[in-house]
């Protein structure tokens, strides 16, 4: 049994999904039953409750494998940050008692960095956070996701969709990526 945190969303839902796929149990913390219903549907355990509910997550956490863990998107986060240090702060209570055997958490290329960081401060804020936790935890550092463009698709001509940033590897990352790559 698998714990998926963000289930009816994108991330969440394709994460349960490729579990479901591969014959996995899973179970998922839900604030609205009926929105979730189609996972009820598809033999996903729903747990009520959300991400404000440190006991709620972890009665979730009970009995599971591992855990898929995110933040809530937050457009327009206050100045301190207090949405996701909330969050925060109540999946580190949840993940201390339950102590899952594994623990994977969405986050972002940068969010390792402490500083300058804009948009995904809230991010490096979780990999803080979850610094001291006994369950080992494997960081999702995506480049992008594909929402970041949706506001910008009108300008997509040809099928091609403009990006403003160039990723690049640092060269312990090429080797990293090599090496993974021969696995």
């Amino acid at each position: 049994m698998f714990l998926v945190m963000g289930i009816t969303g994108k991330v969440g839902g394709a994460t349960a999904e490729h579990l479901l796929a591969r014959g996995n149990e899973v179970r998922a913390l839900v604030r609205n039953r009926e929105k979730a219903s189609s996972w009820a549907d598809q033999g996903v355990e729903l747990v009520d409750g959300d991400w404000n509910d440190s006991a709620a997550i972890e009665r979730a956490l009970e009995g599971v494998e591992g855990a898929f863990v995110m933040l809530p998107a937050v457009w327009a986060p206050s100045p301190d940050y207090k949405e996701a240090k909330g969050v925060i702060a109540n999946y580190v209570e949840a993940l201390t008692k339950a102590a899952p055997p594994r623990v994977v958490a969405l986050s972002s290329m940068g969010a390792n960095r402490t500083i300058g960081l804009g948009m995904i401060t809230a991010l490096s804020l979780l990999e803080q956070g979850f610094r001291d936790l006994l369950s080992p935890i494997a960081f999702v550092r995506a480049g992008g996701f594909f929402e970041n463009f949706l506001y910008g698709l009108h300008v997509a001509q040809g099928g091609t969709l403009p990006r403003s940033a160039r990723h690049t590897l640092h060269q312990t990352d090429r080797q990293a990526v090599r090496g993974a790559g021969a696995q």
